[in-house]
Formats: structure tokens, C-alpha cells, sequence
């Protein structure tokens, strides 16, 4: 590749970051729905035709966002679950330390997860419930859970993400003073789900 080729395709990344970012901005004011492809291409210091050379659309840019958030937390959950020595406080203390340095994305996902999008709803509703499933596939070999029918895996398995989910969305809200502190509480309460589901009797067809 010739220099030139790669200064044009450094400067098309900075560009496209530099729209990644302008809308996590501007929606922490206003919403993602709320936002017009004029503003966004203005905070990337573009005119807005040129918007289109980076993404075919706004809901196209949306998706790129939950994608670098959502499903690259799956993936990463996905390479926990390989270490065979992670304990559950382990794998919700590992989420934590992803969301740590990306408290801007997850920001915006939180809020946009009942925001006015529906198509962005849609996309962080599709990237939580493989989540749960992939969870569910997890909690199915476990011995002490493998008479378990499928729905009540799965009730165990979105509980679970909920509750780390909503510990998620108070932890990127909070001062950081107060952050370590919703960590240990979102550990404790995924401690308690655990001990209940030990005791749980599951149920019959």
C-alpha cells in the first residue's frame, strides 16, 4: 500500500471515529432520535454529504455503536467463559472492567435502550438476548443444573443480565467516587440469584 493510500485511509478512520463520537455527544444531551445527520456530520467537521462515504445511514451509524458496545461485550464474555477458573464474581467484576473504560458508550446504550429509537431498541435487545442464551448454554452444563428445564434456564439467565445490566447503567451514571461501590453491590446481588437458584426446585411439564 502506498503512503498515500494510507494517509487517505487514516484520515477516512479519523473522520468515521470523529462521527462515532460527535453522536455519543450529542445524544448524552438529546437522544439518538432526536439527532439529524446535519449536526452529526457538523461535529465530525464534515459537510453532510460526505456522511454517506462512512455509513449508509443514521440508523446505520447506530448500529456501529451497539456493535462496539453490546456485542463486543459478548465476545469478550464469551472469551471469560473459556477460563475455566472464573468464578461468577469474577465474570460480573470482568464486565465491569470492560464497561470502566468505555463509560461513554455504555452511557448511551443504557439510555437508549428504552430510548425513541426503536431501531436501536431493537439491535440492544437482539445483542442482550444472545447474552442470554449464550448464558443459558453455560448454566446447562453445570451439574447441579442440568435437570433443569429450558425455561427455567432461561428465566435464571435473563435475570442474571438484567440485573448486571441495570448494575451497568447505574455504575456509568454515578460520580465515580460512588462506582466501586454499585460494582460490589451488582456482585452481591448476582451472588444472592445464585444461592437462590441452588435451592431452586425446578418445574415439571
Amino acid at each position: 500500500m502506498s503512503e498515500q493510500a494510507a494517509t487517505r485511509g487514516e484520515r477516512k478512520e479519523r473522520t468515521r471515529q470523529a462521527l462515532l463520537d460527535g453522536t455519543l455527544a450529542l445524544a448524552a444531551d438529546r437522544g439518538f432520535a432526536a439527532l439529524s445527520l446535519r449536526e452529526i456530520a457538523r461535529s465530525a467537521g464534515i459537510v453532510p454529504t460526505a456522511f454517506y462515504r462512512h455509513f449508509a445511514s443514521l440508523e446505520d451509524l447506530g448500529a456501529t455503536l451497539v456493535d462496539e458496545g453490546v456485542k463486543a461485550l459478548r465476545l469478550a464474555l464469551r472469551e471469560v467463559r473459556r477460563t475455566p477458573e472464573a468464578s461468577l464474581s469474577d465474570t460480573v467484576r470482568f464486565v465491569f472492567g470492560q464497561v470502566a473504560g468505555k463509560t461513554e458508550i455504555y452511557g448511551f446504550l443504557t439510555r437508549e435502550r428504552h430510548g425513541g429509537s426503536g431501531t436501536l431498541r431493537q439491535a440492544i435487545a437482539m445483542e442482550l438476548q444472545l447474552i442470554v442464551r449464550e448464558l443459558v448454554a453455560d448454566l446447562s452444563r453445570l451439574r447441579a443444573l442440568d435437570s433443569w428445564p429450558p425455561n427455567d434456564l432461561e428465566i435464571a439467565a435473563d435475570l442474571l443480565v438484567a440485573t448486571v445490566t441495570d448494575g451497568i447503567a447505574a455504575y456509568v451514571a454515578a460520580a465515580p467516587r460512588d462506582q466501586r461501590a454499585i460494582v460490589d453491590r451488582t456482585v452481591h446481588q448476582v451472588r444472592l440469584i445464585a444461592l437462590g437458584m441452588g435451592a431452586w426446585l425446578p418445574t415439571k411439564d
